[in-house]
């Protein structure tokens, strides 16, 4: 019987394929006592376990490259330190040696402890990281019926599935969408949380906030995934089969359309040039983004050179990475980031910093950088000498004061003057940029202005500082939301300083690329937008139907919006 599944957008699209159910909370537990004689057996059974779901993680990020590995590798770290965890592995063993427990069960009980330690915190960055005891169990569960379960085995082999699950770890989706998977629908989760943003770079249709899809599917039902209308359909008709036939070739065409604009100019309906800048982190990104006619790379992550391997990269490494970055843009420009990495991944990029209760707020970014000058001063030394090659910039993440940005410049300076008596050619003038994440930046733009030669809005982390609102946690949807008239003040705020200043102001978080808000950044006085470069064509078609003029006459209507169903009501009747 036909069965209608609502559910929150997350990533567009359409998808036909058979259920899988991954049930992590409510997988069969044999409750049976172990004999003495059982004891040493169940422990090897799980130690084996353990060191299966250690080796899927090491696997999957050799397998993972460029954004996908940016998305996924911090989750990877995560769950890679739990499995390592001396608390959870001595919990286990003693639940087996002491509790006579069976492996599932041990896996299920310390779950729940440690689950209800989490739920107890009053952090909410903390109570959220419960959703990575959840996950590391269940793989830690399926390596363990693996074992023993040849139907396991089988169900994990399939490819061409939709998955149906609580949540998915954005680890977890990049590996099964390497196997074939068509689509996702969780009965929980946000869609701006990351493993949301994954789909999305992805192009896998997501549906989350389906409440009931656990209780009412089957393995091995037929599920129509519509992430166009925000539903899934169990058991479709033939109607529906020939909706989704008609929307495959629509989709099509509109693949062959958008290529068209490629290497048309940016402009919206009424002339006026916006620069379209790419995110990117690998040589397939800058391919991407050249093949789509990106005005050049918004926004370059330098993170990966510090996490690919256990010891800091050296200045050469570094070099001939952003060298080839220039070159690959071809004279177009190019924005470094400088290391952009916090105290819970520092560890894993050769720096050594004492654990912190919550990483977000930490030491992370230019506070990072400024803490171990020696190692900021190298990368700065790659940066110069790559600027030889093309355009260069350079941006800055986590600027919070201007005494930040004081520090850098002095650092270029002596870096500078290094590499000039080494008789190395050097541009004249590097452009120096502060990327607006935190609230006291934004608020406080205009004395950065007198130090920084351009600006990048991060609105992924500014909207969860703003807010308060992690953007993972579904509980939250009603508050982090892009819409949110604090948040479109604040960004006023900062695109109309720098306009004043005559400096750059582009934005690259997520919304950047999505073009559900490319009338309210226009509106707000943004023409520099920087994305992934799969969505480049897409906010270029959709900026050629919007008109700035409009939009902009609208823009004080749209601040004095008091909600965010306000603002949607607005943007909704402007698009109209």
């Amino acid at each position: 019987m036909r069965l209608v599944l609502p559910g929150t957008l997350a990533s567009r699209g359409m998808a036909l394929g058979r259920a899988r159910l991954v049930q992590p909370s409510r997988y069969a537990v044999d409750t049976r006592p172990l004999g003495e004689d059982e004891i040493e057996g169940e422990l090897e059974h799980l130690h084996r376990a353990l060191d299966t779901a250690r080796q899927e993680l090491r696997e999957l990020r050799g397998k993972l490259h460029g954004a996908l590995a940016r998305e996924v590798n911090e989750f990877i770290d995560a769950h890679s330190l739990l499995l390592d965890d001396a608390e959870l592995l001595r919990g286990l063993d003693d639940l087996v040696r002491i509790g006579h427990y069976r492996a599932g069960a041990a896996l299920k009980k310390q779950r729940d402890r440690l689950a209800a330690v989490f739920e107890a915190m009053d952090d909410p960055y903390l109570r959220s990281r419960k959703e990575d005891i959840d996950q590391v169990i269940a793989r830690v569960v399926s390596a363990l019926q693996r074992q023993t379960s040849a139907e396991e085995r089988k169900l994990a082999a399939r490819v061409g599935e939709i998955l149906v699950a609580d949540t998915i770890a954005p680890a977890d989706m990049a590996q099964l969408a390497g196997n074939g998977l068509l689509g996702v629908v969780t009965s929980s989760g946000s869609a701006y949380s990351h493993s949301a943003i994954l789909a999305r770079s992805l192009g896998l249709p997501m549906l989350v906030g389906a409440r009931d899809a656990l209780a009412l599917l089957h393995d091995d039902d037929l599920i129509l995934l519509d992430a166009e209308h925000g539903e899934a359909i169990v058991h479709p008709t033939a109607q529906d089969l020939a909706r989704y036939r008609a929307w495959q070739r629509e989709a099509v065409a509109e693949g062959r359309r958008l290529a068209t604009l490629a290497n048309a100019p940016t402009r919206t309906r009424d002339g006026v040039e916006i620069r379209l800048l790419a995110n990117a982190e690998t040589p397939a990104d800058v391919a991407l983004a050249r093949t789509r006619g990106a005005d050049g790379v918004g926004l370059y992550r330098t993170e990966f050179l510090f996490l690919r391997h256990k010891s800091l990269p050296s200045e050469d490494e570094q070099f001939i990475a952003y060298r080839d970055l220039v070159l690959g843009m071809g004279g177009l420009p190019v924005t470094i980031r400088t290391l952009d990495l916090g105290a819970d991944k520092a560890d894993a990029a050769g720096l050594v910093l004492r654990g912190e209760d919550n990483p977000a707020l930490g030491v992370r970014g230019v506070r990072l950088s400024l803490r171990y000058p020696a190692v900021f001063s190298t990368q700065l030394r790659a940066i110069l000498r790559a600027a030889c090659y093309g355009p260069v910039r350079v941006l800055v993440p986590m600027v919070t004061q201007p005494d930040e940005l004081i520090a850098v410049r002095t650092l270029f300076k002596l870096a500078r003057a290094d590499l000039k008596r080494e008789s190395i050619d050097l541009p004249e003038k590097l452009p120096l940029g502060a990327m607006i994440e935190v609230p006291a930046a934004a608020i406080n733009v205009r004395a950065l202005l007198e130090h920084a030669d351009f600006l990048a809005i991060g609105t992924n982390d500014l909207a969860q500082y703003v807010l308060a609102a992690d953007r993972g946690n579904d509980a939250l949807d009603n508050i982090y939301t892009p819409l949110q008239p604090a948040l479109l003040r604040l960004l006023s705020h900062v695109i109309g300083a720098g306009r004043r200043a005559r400096k750059p102001v582009s934005l690259c978080g997520e919304i950047g690329g999505d073009t559900g808000f490319t009338a309210l950044l226009l509106a707000l006085g943004l023409t520099e937008f920087s994305m992934h470069p799969s969505q480049l064509l897409q906010v270029r078609d959709r900026l050629a139907a919007l008109d700035h003029a409009a939009l902009r006459g609208h823009a004080a209507r749209l601040l004095r919006a008091t909600t965010h169903e306000q603002v949607a009501e607005l943007l909704a009747q402007l698009e109209c």
